[in-house]
């Protein structure tokens, strides 16, 4: 299963989707099965965009004062046997992984943040982090095109991805790409 993840989306007000940065992101999430937003949507037209290239859950972040049946402060799914945790703010994730797994209500597999605008892909302890940093803002950077996060899941296996989409004229993309694999 291919899931696009993606955060902190942060469109100032006229901005209504993200076609507005170019076709990057159009491109990224026509190949998902399912796209997770791990929070600072800001507005429900961004799940809207997203849900024509697939079903979209998402984690409420602290500029989201948006009700939507798509979001929770917290999201827990099972894929293909691994359990998967989203939460907008996972404070500090170098902590050791039983700290972070006190922020989910079951032990997790695979933990998905957001908030800092900063990518974070790692595996400790049995457990992904991913953190796939702001499509929008990255690293607090002005409007432009950032980074987005790829999970390839099967039963054995899962290959993280953290993906630069692109260039916006005259605004350099700041983002790191990472690759990472895990086996069970």
């Amino acid at each position: 299963m291919r899931i696009a993840v993606l955060s902190d989306s942060h469109l100032p007000g006229a901005l209504r989707s993200l076609d507005a940065l170019g076709k990057e992101p159009e491109e990224f999430f026509a190949a998902a099965e399912l796209i997770l937003h791990s929070g600072d949507v800001t507005s429900p037209s961004i799940l809207d965009w997203l849900e024509q290239f697939a079903p979209v859950l998402c984690s409420t972040g602290n500029n989201d004062p948006i009700a939507d049946d798509r979001s929770n402060e917290i999201q827990i799914l099972t894929i293909l046997g691994w359990t998967i945790g989203m939460i907008h703010s996972l404070p500090r994730t170098e902590r050791p992984i039983p700290e972070l797994q006190a922020y989910f209500p079951e032990p997790v597999d695979i933990m998905i943040c957001g908030h800092t605008h900063q990518e974070v892909l790692e595996s400790r302890d049995e457990v992904l982090i991913m953190n796939s940093g702001s499509i929008t803002f990255p690293r607090h950077k002005d409007l432009r095109l950032g980074t987005v996060g790829l999970l390839d899941i099967t039963e054995t296996t899962v290959h993280a991805n953290i993906i630069c989409l692109g260039e916006t004229k005259g605004k350099p993309n700041p983002g790191t790409e990472i690759a990472l694999t895990i086996h069970r």
